[in-house]
C-alpha cells in the first residue's frame, strides 16, 4: 500500500517536483483541498476569484489571490486568457484546473502549454479525444471496449431521429461535449424523440457552446461504475479500483462509494482492466476516470471518460491511502506512475455524500440564503471537504453543491452507520440542504443491501419523502441551534456588569 510523504517528512529526491507556485483555476472546496496538498509539498498557491467571492474561504486559504473580471462569476471563471494572464503575473509555474469550468477544455490546456506553463492534467490532444463523448466512444469501440449501440448526430434532427428509432427504445439522448446531466434525457417512444433531441441540443449549446447530441441504447436500471486511472503519457496506466456512483438525481451523483457493493471479483477485474486498456491506448497522462454502465445481466458498456480529477476522488484516497492531487502534480512534473499495479491495495470502505443547497421535496430545486450557523462533525474517519463560513451567502451564481461529507469504515456497514451519524451531526442553518434526505438514502434497506441503480431515487421516492416534524422536535432543533450561537449564550447565560464584579455572592 502506498503512503505518500507527510508534511513533516522529507520528499524523496526522485519524486521532488520543480514547481514553486501553482495557480488553481477554480473556486470553493476543490481549491481548499488542492491548497492543503500544495502546502505539504512546499508549493505556493494562487487562487482566483470574482468580486462576489471577495473574502471567500478558498481565497483566504491560498497564499495569493487574484481577482478576475466578468459579467457573471461563471463567465469570469471560464475566461481562460484572463486566468493564464493571472498565472503569469503571479509568477506561477503551473495551473491546476480542479474539476468543472475549464478542466476539460482542450483549448485552455493548449493555451496553458503555449504560455510556457504546465497544465496539471492530460495534454490537449488527449482531452479532445477522450473529453468529447462521441470521439471517446468511437475510440473505445476501436480498442475492443464494450460500447452501447448508438446513433451519431447528422445535423438533420429528423434523420437523426429516424436512425435512432432503429436501435429500439428506450434511448438516452446525450450532449457530445456535456456532463453533469446537462443536455440529457430518456426517450421511451418515437413520438418523443425529435422534440427531446431538439431540447437536448438547445441545452447543450447553452451550457457547453456545442449543440451536438447523440443517442444510445438506454440500459434499464443500470449501475454507474467508474474506475480511477493514472497514466504516464507513454502508454502505461494503472487503476485505483472502482467507485459506485449509481445514486443520482437528475443524472447527477449525490452519493458515491468505494469499492462498489456486491460486485463479483471477476467482473470488477474485467471493468478495471477495460479502463486501464483504454487509458493506455490513449497514451493518457495524469489522473482520469473511465465510466461504465453495468446492466443487471452483468454486461457493461463504456459511458465516457472524465479527463480530470473527480468530485468523488476522496473515497478512492481513503481506501488506498493515496493523495491523488499529489500524484497529479508528480506526474505533471514528469515522474511517471507512483507504483506498479500489483503494489496498489485497497482496504475498508468509504462513502461520500454531496451536501447541496436544494429542496428534495420540490424536485431538488436549488436553494439560496445565508449560512447563519455551521456545525461540522469531527472524527479521524471523517473528511468534510468544504469552503463554507458562517455568514456566507449562498446564491444561484454557482452549482448548488456546498460541501462533501466523506466517511471511512472498516466495512461497508460501518461506513454507512458512521455516515448517517455524521449527517445527523452536520448543521447548516440558514439555507435548506439535502442532509436529512441523504441520511434517509443511506438508511434505506435497499441501499444497505447494495441494490443500487441510477433510478434508485425515483424508485424509492415515497420512502425517501420527508415526514413533517412534530412540535417537540422543532423546539429541540431550534433550542440546539440557538445554543450554537455565542451571542445567544452570552445574552442568556452571561452575567452582566456590574454584577460580574461582585463574584459568587448574590443578594
Amino acid at each position: 500500500m502506498m503512503k505518500h510523504v507527510a508534511a513533516d517528512e522529507t520528499v524523496p529526491q526522485d519524486r521532488a517536483v520543480p514547481f514553486r507556485k501553482i495557480l488553481i483555476a477554480n473556486r470553493g472546496e476543490i481549491v481548499c483541498r488542492i491548497v492543503r496538498t500544495l502546502r505539504e509539498l512546499g508549493i505556493a498557491s494562487v487562487a482566483i476569484h470574482h468580486r462576489v467571492e471577495d473574502g471567500a474561504k478558498h481565497v483566504r486559504m491560498a497564499d495569493e489571490a487574484i481577482e478576475i473580471l466578468g459579467d457573471t462569476p461563471v463567465a469570469a471563471h471560464l475566461d481562460g486568457k484572463q486566468i493564464i494572464a493571472a498565472a503569469l503575473s503571479a509568477g506561477a509555474d503551473a495551473i491546476h484546473p480542479g474539476y468543472g469550468f475549464l478542466s476539460e477544455n482542450a483549448d485552455f490546456a493548449q493555451a496553458v502549454a503555449d504560455a510556457g506553463l504546465t497544465f496539471i492534467g492530460p495534454d490537449a490532444q488527449t482531452i479532445r479525444l477522450m473529453g468529447d463523448k462521441i470521439s471517446a466512444r468511437n475510440f473505445a469501440d476501436a480498442q475492443g471496449v464494450p460500447v452501447a449501440p448508438s446513433v451519431m448526430p447528422t445535423g438533420d434532427i429528423d434523420a437523426f431521429a429516424a436512425a435512432a428509432s432503429k436501435i429500439g427504445f428506450p434511448l438516452l439522448i446525450k450532449a457530445a461535449a456535456g456532463g453533469g446531466g446537462k443536455g440529457m434525457s430518456i426517450v421511451r417512444s418515437p413520438s418523443e424523440l425529435s422534440e427531446a433531441a431538439r431540447i437536448a441540443a438547445s441545452e447543450a449549446r447553452r451550457y457547453f457552446g456545442d449543440g451536438r447530441v447523440y443517442a444510445e441504447l438506454y440500459v434499464e436500471r443500470p449501475r454507474h461504475i467508474e474506475v480511477q486511472v493514472l497514466g504516464d503519457g507513454n502508454g502505461n496506466a494503472i487503476h485505483l479500483f472502482e467507485r459506485e456512483c449509481s445514486v443520482q438525481r437528475r443524472f447527477q451523483k449525490i452519493v458515491e462509494e468505494a469499492p462498489a457493493a456486491n460486485l463479483p471479483a471477476a467482473l470488477r477485474e474485467q471493468i478495471c482492466s477495460a479502463a486501464v486498456q483504454l487509458a493506455a491506448a490513449a497514451n493518457y497522462r495524469n489522473a482520469g476516470t473511465v465510466e461504465f454502465i453495468l446492466g443487471a445481466d452483468g454486461r457493461f458498456f463504456f459511458l465516457e471518460m472524465n479527463t480530470r480529477l473527480q468530485v468523488e476522488h476522496p473515497v478512492t484516497e481513503m481506501i488506498t491511502d493515496l493523495d491523488l492531487v499529489r500524484t497529479q502534480i508528480e506526474i505533471a512534473a514528469g515522474h511517471g506512475l507512483p507504483l506498479a499495479q500489483n503494489e496498489i491495495a485497497g482496504h475498508g470502505h468509504a462513502i461520500e455524500c454531496r451536501i447541496c443547497a436544494e429542496d428534495p421535496e420540490r424536485d431538488f430545486i436549488p436553494e439560496t440564503g445565508t449560512i447563519h450557523y455551521l456545525g461540522v462533525p469531527e472524527a479521524p474517519f471523517i473528511r468534510f471537504e468544504n469552503a463554507l463560513d458562517a455568514g456566507q451567502k449562498i446564491s444561484a451564481d454557482f452549482d448548488p453543491m456546498l460541501a462533501k461529507l466523506v466517511v471511512y469504515g472498516a466495512t461497508r456497514d460501518e461506513a454507512i452507520d458512521r455516515s448517517i451519524a455524521a449527517l445527523g451531526e452536520l448543521a447548516v442553518l440558514g439555507v435548506r440542504t439535502n442532509t436529512d434526505y441523504l441520511a434517509k438514502v443511506l438508511g434505506h434497506p435497499a441501499f444497505r443491501a447494495g441494490h443500487l441503480h441510477t433510478g434508485f431515487v425515483n424508485e424509492h421516492r415515497t420512502d425517501l419523502a420527508a415526514a413533517e416534524p412534530d412540535t417537540a422536535t422543532l423546539d429541540t432543533v431550534l433550542i440546539a441551534a440557538a445554543l450554537g450561537f455565542r451571542e445567544f449564550r452570552d445574552l442568556a447565560f452571561g452575567v452582566p456588569e456590574p454584577h460580574a464584579t461582585i463574584g459568587h455572592w448574590r443578594n
